[in-house]
């Protein structure tokens, strides 16, 4: 997955909100973590602000949710 396409993505969860919206955000950031590595992860959560949305941190490790 590109980062385009996640960003587009974890934007559309943003605008539902809740707690499945969340989950569903975590699964997309697996596999950013997995493709592209923490650093694109870390980027995503503060460009979206996902710290403050949905309590995502950088630096947690994304790469086994879903597995």
């Amino acid at each position: 997955m590109t980062l385009d396409k996640a960003r587009e993505l974890i934007q559309v969860q943003l605008s539902f909100g809740g707690g499945y919206n969340r989950n569903a955000v975590r699964l997309i950031l697996a596999e950013i973590s997995i493709e592209h590595g923490q650093g694109a992860v870390d980027r995503l959560i503060r460009e979206l602000d996902l710290t403050q949305k949905f309590g995502l941190a950088e630096g947690t490790d994304f790469s086994h949710v879903g597995r």
